[in-house]
């Protein structure tokens, strides 16, 4: 993108086209997406873990975060739920519109109900979105009140969506099942009704307008009350819900400082639940939502390395590059090999030492990557073999990683592979809103997958439960073997293992000669998943790469 690239946005939510000047650095590879706002928009442990989790404030040593440091944050799987479009648990709690093309009555006890499915895929985690009280139909606006991104009331769940009781059972059950439970938190703008009522401490946020057309109102850190309310909101829920950390939204409407302190509040209070015995609500991770690129979400989530505000923020540029690499982004740009994966404008090395990214396929406010395949017009017989190159790509990625409702099972929704036409904001089926698509929960939703999506959930299930069982993936060093042509590779290491990580992104068979000079003292490599073993012999091991595939090589 050329600087000075004047793009439209489309708001999120409102509907409000409005004009953003921008630039970056990586020539406009991203495109115009990074570039925008998120509106959040709609904007413990491998499977059996139950030990209690730590609390780790951002190291600020000079080795990076991740490498090594055995952070329980760098192995998070997290599954992210939208709350009113995933599961209708119970017919008394519905909003019945909104965002997207599902049907909008999604609800804490379908969450509750689908537990025991989210715990098959081994993932550690699930991220909801915001559950708060949305004071729905006072604002005027129903389809955005039930996104649940323009909050009025932040100790209490939106009626639509349950109770505080089904809430505390949710977290419960969850951490009965060795889940973290992450709370979306919106801490820059509320309801344009405004905060109803004080907080249990008596607290309310000092506002201020957003401008017009804005669907909200802003807060106003200007005023210590601000800050002084949303520390409280950040600690209760982790003091009496024991919820393990927050998800925040459009993370650059608060300043670093501000990021330090509710960030310490959540630290001291994790470390007080541990002090006390408790088993959860004692990781206090914190992810920031900043949809731009690398420079911006260095400024404006993470800090300095030697003044850290955030530890964790969402890698945008490096999921554009993925699906640029594998399928085409939201914009069409597509088919750019290995090389994009390992670009100027998504190396980790963006970020400051402390930095954990957390990387993604799709989530609410991306379109799906099955319909970015679609979009695409790739090959129909490659659609699943795609999802799995995806997949392995963030199986073999340092840090936390996050997957989207329905990847599971390679969904993707019907119709929407075109990008929808001028109307798409007052139809609610704009490109951040039609990834929000009804949950499809075998036993629970009278869903029944096919034969390909049952098995790619299993084989999604499987790959993850290898990632938690191999330290390597998770928080190991990354030493570059290739990024050209249709190969990607990487050496995963910690001081206990070594893995060969390979990607093929084409759709023709593919070899690579791992320079032995690069691996320690070993016999063979072994493939984590086939079982296959390559003796180890000469100067290098030939390694085939299958179409569209990623292979894991633990050396023996």
């Amino acid at each position: 993108m050329a600087p000075g690239w004047r793009i439209l946005r489309q708001h999120h939510h409102s509907g409000k086209i409005t004009m953003k000047q921008g630039r970056l650095r990586h020539g406009g590879l991203i495109g115009a997406a990074l570039l925008l706002t998120a509106c959040g928009s709609g904007g413990g442990g491998s499977s059996g873990e139950t030990q209690p989790p730590v609390v780790n404030p951002p190291p600020t040593s000079d080795s990076r975060a991740c490498y090594g440091d055995d952070q329980p944050a760098c192995n998070l799987r997290t599954y992210q739920v939208m709350v009113e479009s995933f599961v209708d648990g119970d017919g008394s709690a519905n909003y019945g519109v909104g965002y997207g093309p599902s049907r909008h009555n999604g609800d804490l006890q379908g969450i509750i109900d689908s537990l025991d499915h989210i715990k098959s895929l081994n993932v550690n985690a699930i991220w909801l979105t915001p559950v708060f009280d949305s004071c729905a139909g006072q604002g005027g606006d129903d389809k955005l009140d039930a996104t649940g991104y323009f909050a009025c009331d932040f100790f209490n769940v939106d009626p639509n969506f349950g109770s505080n009781a089904q809430l505390k059972k949710l977290v419960e059950a969850a951490h009965q099942r060795g889940l973290y439970v992450f709370l979306d938190g919106v801490f820059g703008h509320v309801n344009k009704v405004g905060v109803s009522k004080p907080s249990p401490e008596g607290r309310l946020p000092a506002l201020k307008s957003g401008g017009a057309g804005y669907p909200g109102q802003l807060v106003d850190y200007g005023q210590p009350e601000s800050l002084a309310y949303f520390k409280e909101v950040a600690r209760y829920w982790v003091e009496q819900y024991g919820i393990d950390g927050w998800r925040l939204d459009q993370a650059y409407q608060l300043g670093l400082d501000e990021w330090r302190a509710i960030r310490s509040e959540v630290e001291q209070v994790s470390a007080a639940r541990k002090a006390a015995g408790q088993q959860w609500g004692t990781l206090g991770y914190m992810v920031g939502e900043v949809w731009k690129g690398a420079d911006d979400i260095r400024n404006e989530a993470y800090g300095s390395s030697d003044n850290p505000a955030l530890s964790s923020a969402f890698d945008f540029p490096l999921r554009y590059g993925l699906v640029q690499a594998l399928a085409v982004e939201e914009s069409g740009k597509g088919g750019q090999g290995a090389s994009v994966l390992d670009a100027s404008w998504n190396k980790v090395e963006n970020y400051p030492d402390h930095a954990m990214p957390n990387l993604m396929l799709g989530n609410h406010d991306l379109v799906r990557f099955g319909d970015l395949l679609e979009r695409g017009n790739f090959n129909p017989a490659d659609y699943w073999q795609r999802h799995k190159a995806a997949f392995s790509f963030l199986a073999a990625r340092s840090g936390p990683i996050t997957l989207y409702y329905g990847e599971e099972f390679g969904d993707e929704v019907p119709g929407f592979a075109a990008q929808v036409g001028g109307d798409c904001a007052a139809r609610g089926l704009c490109d951040d809103h039609v990834a929000r698509s009804d949950g499809k929960v075998p036993g629970v939703t009278g869903f029944a997958p096919s034969s390909e999506q049952a098995e790619l959930k299993q084989w999604l299930g499987q790959l993850l439960a290898l990632r938690a069982a191999h330290p390597a993936l998770y928080q190991g060093e990354r030493i570059k073997l290739v990024a050209e042509g249709s190969v990607y590779g990487d050496i995963k290491q910690t001081a206990a293992e070594q893995i060969v990580y390979l990607l093929n992104v084409s759709t023709t068979p593919q070899s690579y000669a791992v320079p032995v000079g690069k691996l320690r003292s070993g016999s063979a490599l072994v493939d984590l998943q086939s079982g296959e073993r390559l003796a180890i012999g000469g100067n290098s091991v030939t390694v085939d790469l299958p179409p569209l595939s990623g292979r894991f090589l633990l050396l023996q």
